[in-house]
């Protein structure tokens, strides 16, 4: 299988050459190990990679995992990715998440206004755009079937035991930026985490050989 890379917007190149990925320790490594077993074998057989990142309200830190693995996804070439995400419950996109998205190179728009916004955000001029809105992770928008179920925070880990459809579960937790919210360092830590995500998956899809 050939890649072709996508050519992503000027400024998410620049957040993406400021990775580093031996700020990763061995033991996140570890934990996304079946990460990177997953998707090399769907890869490896020429399979679709469909990838449901599942957080308990689906506001924060699930919603910047789907945009910045279905970025890492193009930037290595990686075909037929499909990142998805959802919560145990519905809520919605917290404003924060995507202002921090859009303050990293990502355009954001609102295509559906009220109490759970729906939003189209791009990382390339012509990449299909990945449809951000809150919703739980069995919702019909949602894989039924054949993906993996990852679980982006604590809760949602202890809580969703059992999701049915997913072929592997793997849970890839990372700390919650709301405990910032309304505070002066809400920016910087909304950052601080979306550049996290954005280092582990990055790692994640620079290990699959095609």
């Amino acid at each position: 299988m050939t890649s072709t890379k996508t050519i992503l917007f000027p400024k998410i190149e620049n957040e993406i050459a400021t990775l580093n990925f031996k700020s990763i320790s061995n033991e996140r490594k570890i934990i996304l190990q079946p990460l990177i077993d997953f998707i090399q074998g769907k890869a490896s057989n020429q399979q679709e990679i469909r990838l449901n990142l599942i957080c308990t309200h689906n506001s924060r830190r699930s919603h910047l995992s789907q945009v910045w693995a279905q970025t890492a996804a193009a930037h290595y070439g990686i075909k037929n990715v499909f990142c998805y995400s959802g919560g145990t419950e519905a809520t919605a996109m917290f404003p924060m998440a995507a202002k921090t998205l859009a303050n990293q190179g990502f355009q954001i728009k609102t295509i559906a206004e009220g109490s759970n916004p729906v939003y189209a955000i791009k990382y390339s001029e012509n990449a299909h755009p990945i449809i951000g809105f809150s919703k739980t992770f069995d919702d019909d928008f949602n894989p039924q079937s054949e993906f993996a179920a990852i679980l982006t925070c604590s809760s949602a880990d202890q809580g969703c035991p059992f999701i049915a459809g997913a072929e592997v579960r793997i849970p890839i937790t990372f700390e919650d930026p709301k405990a910032f919210d309304n505070t002066p360092q809400q920016s910087e830590k909304y950052e601080e985490r979306s550049l996290q995500i954005a280092t582990e998956l990055f790692y994640v899809f620079s290990q699959i050989k095609l």
